[in-house]
């Protein structure tokens, strides 16, 4: 069995009701919840939450609630691999779950065609784990940090003169899904082991959404997807 496992808990801190929350007039989490349906992939979309309120908006959405978290797997200490590790025991451990995709409440941008690429991969790697990721706009080797003096200084000095296009290129996790064999993550009690695929995605279709800034960024970025039919 396959099943896309979404977490959203209650109590979000920086932005009430966050996976709740309108996203251009409908609750953040059933953009989730639907790019799952629409990749045809799951036998199961399920939503891990401690709250009856997005539960019930979960449902609407399309997606079953098998059982609610508890509350000490819901505060804000609690890490996204303990949830995925309580969801895969409640539904009956690696022996149903063949594959589990952990898919972000607040993401948007995920669409169906990268969820179905990173199956593909998982499957023809034979790897741990299939994970969403994009490219950095500029080389980190060029990075800089301010110092104990307030000064400029760069992190790897010895890239100073390097120039960009000779510079490796370089990902960040794009914080949307993370496909995962299930018996290797109880062997290994990781989402990120050694032997991960990276499912890259345009930058263009990723955005953290942590701050209300970022939530109206998010926001423009979307329709204006929408509107050239990108999205």
């Amino acid at each position: 069995m396959k099943v896309a496992i979404i977490p959203a808990r209650g109590g979000s801190k920086r932005i009430p009701g966050k996976n709740i929350r309108p996203f251009l007039q409908k609750p953040v989490i059933h953009y989730s919840i639907q790019a799952a349906l629409a990749s045809g992939v799951f036998d199961q979309v399920i939503v891990s939450t401690d709250s009856e309120e997005i539960a019930r908006v979960a449902e609407e959405g399309g997606a079953t609630i098998p059982f609610m978290r508890p509350a000490h797997l819901a505060d804000d200490h609690t890490i996204t691999l303990d949830v995925i590790l309580h969801a895969l025991a409640q539904l009956g451990g690696a022996e149903r779950v063949e594959t589990l995709c952990c898919i972000y409440a607040t993401a948007p941008f995920v669409q169906p065609r990268y969820l179905k690429q990173g199956l593909e991969l998982l499957e023809q790697s034979q790897g741990s784990a299939a994970i969403s990721v994009t490219s950095f706009p500029f080389p980190i080797f060029r990075g800089l940090q301010i110092n104990q003096k307030g000064f400029l200084e760069m992190f790897w000095p010895q890239y100073e003169t390097t120039r960009s296009n000779d510079l490796p290129e370089a990902f960040h996790d794009a914080g949307q899904f993370y496909w995962l064999d299930s018996q290797k993550l109880l062997q290994q009690k990781t989402m990120y082991p050694k032997d991960a695929c990276p499912v890259i995605l345009p930058r263009y279709l990723v955005q953290d959404i942590d701050t209300m800034e970022d939530w109206q960024t998010a926001e423009f970025m979307y329709l204006s997807l929408q509107q050239r039919g990108a999205i």
